[in-house]
């Protein structure tokens, strides 16, 4: 025990002190813009103060901010219960979550992932607790090769490290090309997803009886989450939560 104590504190000595080398050799920089930090892959305070934590108080069941406390879950939860148990996110989807999100998706910032990922473990510590493995959102293979990385993916091994929790990056797959549901709604969402998120058969005895944890950079109406958590739920997952980089709020 003693030297696993002082091989953790040499450790950690030799990361700051590659870390005070990095910052030596390559000043940091806010991850939005250019101005100065103290250390790498952060924000500056006025980036910072731009993003909106989603904090309480939230629909039990999809995460979403609701108006005022006391309410339970949110009058779509209440209609119509998702096929996911819990979902939870790090941000509200707004200005500043997007200056982190769409460079990290759209834009081959893949650093970005780390610090969201980091947000996310603090908004999920209950989901990750209770998780028996991770698995992120899939993208199809056309839209893979177009874009290189699954930022989901990204986001899910990082979370991994985080927690120490097995992340299975390939367990879902998707058996069509789907359009870009941005501007469809709730129900057309969920119709053209029917059917296109399938779990790869060698990867279904690691999930029959497991409590999965579904990552994913931003929940909208849940369609997606939802795809996935019926073809989860066919393959006898215990329990099927999501964990987003962020929400966008609805009501």
């Amino acid at each position: 025990m003693r030297w696993s104590a002082t091989a953790m504190q040499a450790s950690a000595g030799f990361r700051r002190l590659l870390g005070g080398l990095l910052n030596a050799a390559l000043p940091p920089h806010c991850l939005t813009c250019e101005a100065p930090v103290l250390d790498q892959g952060t924000q500056c305070a006025d980036c910072f103060r731009k993003l909106t934590f989603a904090a309480a108080p939230l629909c039990a069941r999809c995460g979403i901010p609701l108006p005022h406390a006391g309410i339970g879950t949110c009058e779509a939860c209440d209609r119509r219960p998702p096929l996911f148990d819990r979902a939870r996110a790090a941000l509200v989807y707004d200005d500043g979550a997007r200056a982190l999100l769409l460079p990290m998706k759209h834009g081959d910032r893949t650093e970005l992932a780390l610090p969201l990922a980091r947000h996310m473990a603090r908004a999920g510590t209950d989901l990750l607790r209770e998780a028996d493995l991770l698995l992120p959102v899939p993208l199809h293979w056309r839209r893979l090769l177009a874009r290189r990385y699954n930022q989901s993916a990204l986001l899910a091994r990082h979370l991994a490290r985080l927690s120490g929790k097995p992340c299975i990056p390939d367990a879902l797959r998707r058996a069509r090309h789907t359009r870009p549901l941005g501007e469809l709604g709730a129900v057309a969402r969920r119709a053209e997803l029917e059917g296109a998120i399938r779990l790869a058969p060698r990867h279904a005895a690691q999930v029959a009886g497991r409590r999965v944890l579904l990552v994913d950079d931003v929940l909208t109406s849940g369609a997606t989450a939802e795809a996935c958590a019926l073809a989860l739920r066919g393959a006898g997952a215990a329990q099927v939560n999501v964990l987003a980089a962020a929400r966008v709020p609805l009501l």
